[in-house]
C-alpha cells in the first residue's frame, strides 16, 4: 500500500477518534448536559417546540407540534420519574398534521416542584386540568393519553372532566386492584417488611440498580456498557429524594387504587394498550378495565413489557391513530344522521 494512503488512513482515524473520545469523556463527566443535547436534537428533528405555561404562579413545561385543527389534539402524560421527551419515539410515528402536546407532570423536569399534595393522583389531575385551561386546549374536545402513573391520572381526569375529552388511551395504567401481582409489586411487598424506601426498584442509585430497573421495565434486553449506565443513573440521583416523595404519595390509600375507584365514571371512548410481558403492572389490569367498561377497546402487545412507548412506538402510534379516527368518523356519521 502507498505510504501516502497509509498516512491518510492514520489521519482519518485520528480525526474520528478525537470526537469519539471527547464524547465518551464528556458523558462520564457531564452526562446531564449530553442527555439534554440528545433530547434537544430529537425535538428539533421531530419539529417539537419547547414552551412554558403559567397558571396562578405555577409553571408547566411542555413541548408541542402543530396547531389545533379538524382532527383532535393529543395530550400525552408520562409515567413516574420520566418526562415529556419520553414520548418522542412515538411522536416520530404520529401524523405531522396532528396537534401534539407533551407536558412534564407535576414536579417532574421543568414543571414546578411544590409539595406532596400535588403529587397524589387527585393533585396531579387538578394540575393537569389547570394546564389544559392555561393553553386553552379544551376549546374543543381532545384525546388524552397516559402511561403508567400518567395512565392513572388520565383515567381519573376522564372521570372528572368528561366534557374536555373526545377519547382516552391508557397505556399500562397504574391505579387498579384485584389484578395478578407483578414482579414489581411482589418486590414492594418484601420492602414493606423492612420499610426500606432507599431500595425502591424504580429509583436506582447505582449502575447495577439502573440495569435491574431497565430489565424490570422492558421485555427487550439490551447490553448496556457500564459507563452508559453510570451516566444514566448520575442524571437521576439528584432527583431521587423527590422521586421517593412522589412514590410514597402514589402508594397511599387515596392514590393507590384511584383509577379502579373512578373507572365506572368514565363515559368517554376508551382504549387500553398493554404489554403482555409487563413486569411492573400486570397485564391482567386490561381485563379488569374491560370488565368494568365493556365498550372499551383492548390492545395487548406480544413481546412487550411496561415501556410500550419505547419498546413498540410504531405499533402504539398506529393503534392510537386508528382508534381516534374510528371514533371521529363514527361521531361524524352520527351527526349527519341527526341532521
Amino acid at each position: 500500500m502507498d505510504l501516502d494512503v497509509v498516512n491518510m488512513f492514520v489521519i482519518a482515524g485520528g480525526t474520528l477518534a478525537i470526537p469519539i473520545l471527547a464524547f465518551v469523556a464528556s458523558f462520564l463527566l457531564w452526562p446531564a448536559v449530553l442527555i439534554k443535547v440528545y433530547y434537544w436534537y430529537w425535538r428539533r428533528r421531530l419539529g417539537m417546540q419547547l414552551d412554558y405555561a403559567e397558571y396562578e404562579g405555577y409553571r408547566f413545561c411542555y413541548t408541542h407540534r402543530g396547531k389545533p385543527g379538524s382532527r383532535p389534539s393529543i395530550l400525552m402524560l408520562h409515567g413516574f420519574s420520566a418526562h415529556k421527551d419520553m414520548w418522542m419515539g412515538m411522536v416520530k410515528f404520529l401524523p405531522t398534521n396532528m396537534h401534539l402536546v407533551c407536558v412534564d407532570m407535576p414536579g417532574h423536569e421543568g414543571t414546578t416542584r411544590t409539595n406532596a399534595a400535588d403529587y397524589s393522583i387527585e393533585g396531579q389531575v387538578k394540575r393537569i386540568h389547570q394546564f389544559v385551561k392555561s393553553i386553552h386546549l379544551n376549546k374543543k374536545p381532545f384525546h388524552l393519553m397516559g402511561t403508567s402513573m400518567g395512565g392513572n391520572v388520565a383515567g381519573v381526569y376522564a372521570a372528572r372532566y368528561p366534557s374536555d375529552l373526545c377519547s382516552v388511551t391508557l397505556i399500562c395504567p397504574a391505579g387498579l386492584k384485584d389484578t395478578e401481582e407483578s414482579t414489581f409489586v411482589k418486590r414492594l411487598r418484601d420492602l414493606e417488611k423492612t420499610n426500606d424506601i432507599q431500595k425502591i426498584p424504580l429509583i436506582p442509585s447505582n449502575p447495577e440498580e439502573m440495569e435491574e430497573m431497565l430489565k424490570l421495565c422492558s421485555f427487550v434486553r439490551f447490553k448496556i456498557p457500564q459507563q452508559i449506565l453510570q451516566g444514566l443513573v448520575s442524571v437521576r440521583i439528584p432527583h431521587n429524594d423527590f422521586y421517593r416523595e412522589v412514590f410514597m404519595e402514589l402508594v397511599k390509600e387515596d392514590s393507590r387504587h384511584s383509577l379502579h375507584d373512578n373507572m365506572h365514571l368514565i363515559s368517554t371512548p376508551l382504549q387500553v394498550i398493554w404489554g403482555k410481558q409487563d413486569q411492573v403492572l400486570d397485564v391482567s389490569g386490561a381485563a379488569a378495565l374491560a370488565k368494568a367498561l365493556p365498550g372499551c377497546q383492548v390492545d395487548l402487545l406480544d413481546n412487550c413489557g411496561h415501556t410500550v412507548v419505547m419498546e413498540r412506538p410504531r405499533k402504539a402510534a398506529n393503534l392510537v391513530v386508528d382508534f381516534i379516527n374510528r371514533h371521529q368518523n363514527s361521531g361524524s356519521s352520527s351527526n349527519k344522521k341527526l341532521s
